[in-house]
């Protein structure tokens, strides 16, 4: 899901989808809470709760996957914010081991998170804007040498 080379512009993107192992124990969730619903609800809707929760954990599923990261023109794009080139200042790759601690008690609560948990590691992007009251994005990537090397080199 991720596209590395020049294409139309883009550089860099990914999608922070939910990946296959993460699928399972969600929807055996929705499976028993409708069992559960069922039994104490017996008769000719009872499978009124399985048509119901299975489909919308699904769908819960989808959207968790839906946040986007991209570095297209001269903009980098994660989730539905936009931060021209031209504010990347340091960039700093945080690997699955020391993310704890950045998310943590490090984290300014001023900062722009993207965080998705089943990501390993995080890239951690200062701002240069002096008029912006955020201090740093955060946010899960794939491949955080990629996407700083493509940030460093604007």
């Amino acid at each position: 899901m991720d596209r590395t080379g020049e294409k139309d512009g883009k550089r860099y993107g990914e999608r922070l989808y939910v990946p296959w192992w993460g699928w399972p124990l969600p929807l055996l969730a929705a499976v028993l809470l409708a069992a559960e619903i069922h039994m104490g609800h017996p008769g000719v809707l009872a499978w009124l709760p399985y048509l119901v929760l299975v489909p919308l954990m699904a769908a819960w599923l989808l959207t968790m996957g839906r946040a986007k990261v991209e570095i297209a023109g001269d903009e980098l794009r994660v989730g539905k914010a936009h931060l021209p080139l031209r504010y990347v200042g340091e960039v700093d790759v945080i690997d699955r081991e020391h993310k704890r601690k950045a998310l943590g008690p490090e984290l300014d609560p001023a900062a722009f998170v993207v965080h998705r948990g089943w990501v390993g590691p995080i890239v951690r992007v200062h701002l240069t804007d002096p008029d912006d009251p955020t201090p740093y994005w955060v946010f899960s990537t794939r491949k955080p040498e990629v996407v700083a090397e493509l940030l460093r080199s604007h």
